[in-house]
């Protein structure tokens, strides 16, 4: 299954670097900071950079 994470760059809760759990995914893996002062709540905050990770990871982009 292929995997999109995303983290705003105003999240402020300390986490590993994505580098560290990215193993832990057996099928495509990627990583993406979304910029602009988001938080931890990207579907509420960028719900365009969140629709078009659901799309990618759906295979319709």
């Amino acid at each position: 299954m292929p995997t999109i994470t995303l983290e705003g760059d105003a999240n402020g809760a300390p986490h590993l670097d994505p580098s560290v759990y990215a193993k832990q995914f057996s099928g495509q893996y990627e990583h993406r900071t979304i910029g602009g002062g988001v938080g931890h709540n990207p579907p509420q905050e960028a719900p365009q950079a969140f629709a078009e990770a659901v799309m990618q990871v759906a295979g319709r982009r």
